[in-house]
């Protein structure tokens, strides 16, 4: 009697029901499969031509960065991700302030998803608002992620294979094209890496730092370290193979896509570039492959949303945030249903006000330049606390454990720095609140802000 009184007053966490397949297909998901064709246009004008290349430089440059993620993971399982990372390994306050940028990022995600499905859809069917979209997007990514986190996975396992066979079907074409078509020799084929007439440095350096968003998202399978089997394991392995699939995936579509359209040759239309491309290789394509990206921002949102209330649980049950509501878990669903609704609510608001007050700019542009304002800081906090277990604290220095935090520390840092004024004011806006809040709830940072609780591990 006594053992069936504890077991029933045992707190409710989180099931580990992911394997590393699940772990891979959610990263695969979030960042997006088909994730260089919507800035395809816009690297090949940076880069004078050289997408792939900057699509592999940025490749080994988020490397780094997810090797850091993934041994941080294996010494803290838990779904705090860079929050818990930074404040266990070296500060909590600096924790808190991790924490802070990596709402702005998540909130950020579902919430630019829902824009550009949205817009994407009244094209379809302009019947139906952008408003009335908004409001489809959001009911249905927070109604998935509620059901549980196998039901998002099967979800995930279902668009990666859509995806998959949209891409199959462009490759099939382009090489039908490329091959159908008369072209100057080898050379024809090497330009997409190396073209002597329009090669320059900066240039190509200028387009990485736009190829790198290619590649945010990854970060969010660390936040499912307490529903991964195996996490200390399977959340390094899936994170590195992750960004390993998407470099060598969205190379090889560039690549296919600068034979099928050379980028000597002007774009319609910069933005959508890519669109054109593969109508050229088929004309079904031209409406297609805008589908797919409708799909894909489907389910790069639904991911999104399902991280951010991760994190904030991870900031609930540490006291970061209130923590009856956001440490709260269902206890039939084992999910963080608080959460998921409120990220839902505050995605659907966003869609709404966020192209109100962009400006010049469109809400989308302004979402993700906010986006990564967040994610960098988190990037760097996460290389940060990688450099202080892996090198400060260890014995014995060696080059494999220095050259990943430091070199993925310094590029994320350089990509922070040169973002647009108006992110940067914005962001700061942001951070200031949060400082705030931090100031407030610890009578000037003269107590402990959080109590990190590291959950147990089943064997």
């Amino acid at each position: 009697m006594e053992t069936v009184a504890s077991n029933s007053s045992a707190p409710v966490r989180l099931r580990r029901a992911l394997t590393l397949w699940d772990l891979i297909l959610y990263g695969v998901i979030v960042i997006q499969p088909v994730a260089p064709m919507s800035v395809f246009g816009v690297l090949s004008e940076r880069g004078h031509g050289h997408v792939v290349t900057t699509i592999l430089i940025a490749m080994v440059a988020m490397l780094f960065t997810a090797i850091s993620y993934g041994r941080m993971a294996r010494a803290y399982p838990s779904a705090g991700s860079a929050f818990t990372y930074v404040g266990q390994e070296i500060n909590p306050g600096l924790g808190y302030v991790t924490g802070w940028s990596m709402v702005m990022d998540y909130m950020l995600n579902p919430m630019i998803c829902i824009i550009w499905c949205s817009q994407q859809a009244h094209v379809f069917a302009p019947a139906m608002p952008y408003s009335g979209w908004a409001v489809f997007f959001a009911a249905v990514f927070t109604f998935l992620n509620v059901q549980g986190v196998k039901t998002s996975a099967r979800v995930n396992t279902a668009l990666a294979t859509g995806m998959g066979v949209v891409i199959v079907i462009f490759f099939v074409a382009a090489v039908r094209y490329i091959f159908g078509n008369p072209h100057d020799g080898a050379a024809f084929y090497t330009r997409p890496f190396y073209d002597p007439q329009a090669f320059h440095l900066k240039a190509v350096l200028g387009g990485t730092s736009v190829a790198v968003l290619t590649y945010i998202g990854f970060d969010g399978i660390s936040t499912l370290s307490e529903e991964a089997e195996n996490p200390r394991r399977n959340i390094l392995l899936a994170t590195v193979l992750t960004c390993l699939v998407i470099g060598i995936l969205s190379a090889l579509e560039v690549y296919a896509a600068q034979l099928v359209w050379p980028a000597s040759q002007p774009y319609p239309n910069v933005d959508t570039a890519f669109t054109y491309v593969a109508g050229r290789a088929w004309g079904a394509l031209f409406v297609i492959v805008g589908f797919t990206l409708l799909v894909a921002n489907f389910g790069s949102g639904m991911g999104a949303q399902l991280g951010a209330a991760r994190l904030l649980y991870g900031m609930g049950r540490s006291g970061a945030l209130p923590k009856s509501f956001f440490g709260a878990v269902d206890p039939h669903r084992h999910v963080p249903r608080n959460n998921v609704l409120f990220v839902g609510a505050m995605a659907l608001a966003g869609a709404f006000l966020l192209p109100a007050v962009a400006g010049e700019a469109t809400g989308y542009e302004l979402g993700a330049n906010l986006l990564n304002f967040g994610a960098l800081i988190a990037f760097m906090g996460v290389n940060a606390a990688a450099f202080v277990r892996y090198v400060l604290h260890q014995e014995k220095k060696t080059l494999a454990n220095v050259l990943p935090p430091v070199g993925g520390f310094i590029i994320c840092f350089l990509l922070w720095w040169n973002l647009s004024l108006k992110a940067r004011i914005f962001g700061a806006i942001w951070m200031a609140a949060g400082l705030g809040v931090g100031a407030w709830k610890t009578s000037g940072f003269r107590s402990n802000l959080i109590d990190f609780e590291l959950p147990p591990e089943e064997a």
